[in-house]
């Protein structure tokens, strides 16, 4: 399995955070910014004409003798796209810090928040040379096995063109919401025209960066010949320690790139080296980037 019953009751305990809440169809357990027709009292604004005076709070007339409206909030359910990265580089890692079981268990997850929370959920897998396979949308907490039985059976392989696979899973309509991309990001045509193209449909982006501890971190030395898992080619390289040094310098660098783009474009970046346990980045993480509460 992917999570254990005591890890889903405290994902159960989360909500998923959008700035701007997009309204659903449905009612779910989200508050929303705007004003509505559910119970839960908000504020309170003057009377106009042609106002129902079933919202006028009679008790404040009485006291003060000018009639007030009250504002209710609205109950109003999210969107939320949750898309994985299912290239042949995200098999890389041993047991818990390989990127594509590390990746399954984020978008389980979220997922599993959304359900619980009555969110409108989609989640994607974006594969090479194909149209992203596709697990809803789905509403409510009974879905939550059938996700995890399609993320259980999830494989990486392939050459996966980023940009796209988001723009190919943008083909069919989407209700716009929250999206997550989860990937390493190791993408010839990067990943920001996808990014563009999302954002211009109306989602806010959050990309979820996964990197193993020796993808950052090399242990490797000596005359090496390196093999690129999705394409097969290879080139021969002298590794000492002034190379690790110029590569771990590389790496932040591509990241630091990596997170001024999105600043740029307002778009969410996390970056995570798959040694951190994957509930700790879910339940303290992303509660401290804002993307849970």
């Amino acid at each position: 399995m992917l999570f254990d019953e005591p890890t889903l009751r405290k994902l159960n305990q989360l909500t998923l955070v959008a700035s701007q809440v997009r309204a659903g169809v449905l009612k779910g357990e989200r508050r929303s910014t705007k004003r509505g027709t559910s119970i839960e009292f908000a504020d309170y604004r003057d009377y106009v004409p042609g106002d129902d005076l079933r919202r006028l709070d009679w008790n404040v007339y009485a006291r003060l003798d000018q009639p007030f409206i009250k504002l209710l909030e609205e109950e109003e359910d999210l969107s939320v796209h949750v898309l994985v990265d299912a290239s042949k580089s995200m098999e890389w890692g041993e047991a818990d810090t390989n990127k594509s079981r590390y990746a399954l268990r984020l978008a389980a997850a979220l997922g599993a928040i959304a359900l619980g929370a009555g969110d409108h959920l989609t989640v994607g897998i974006l594969k090479a040379d194909s149209p992203p396979l596709q697990y809803g949308p789905a509403r409510g907490q009974p879905h939550l096995m059938r996700l995890l039985h399609f993320l259980e059976a999830q494989t990486s392989a392939g050459t996966t063109d980023l940009d796209q696979s988001l723009q190919s899973y943008l083909v069919q309509p989407r209700r716009p919401g929250v999206a997550f991309v989860i990937s390493d990001l190791f993408a010839p045509g990067g990943f920001e025209a996808g990014l563009a193209r999302l954002q211009s449909r109306g989602h806010e982006v959050t990309i979820i960066h996964l990197l193993t501890p020796d993808e950052i971190e090399p242990p490797l030395a000596g005359d090496l010949r390196l093999v690129d898992v999705e394409t097969g080619e290879s080139q021969e390289v002298s590794l000492d320690g002034g190379m690790r040094d110029l590569y771990r310098r590389r790496v932040q660098a591509w990241q630091e790139e990596i997170q001024a783009h999105c600043r740029r474009r307002g778009a969410r970046y996390l970056p995570i080296v798959t040694s951190t346990a994957w509930d700790k980045i879910v339940l303290y993480g992303m509660r401290r980037a804002g993307i849970v509460k």
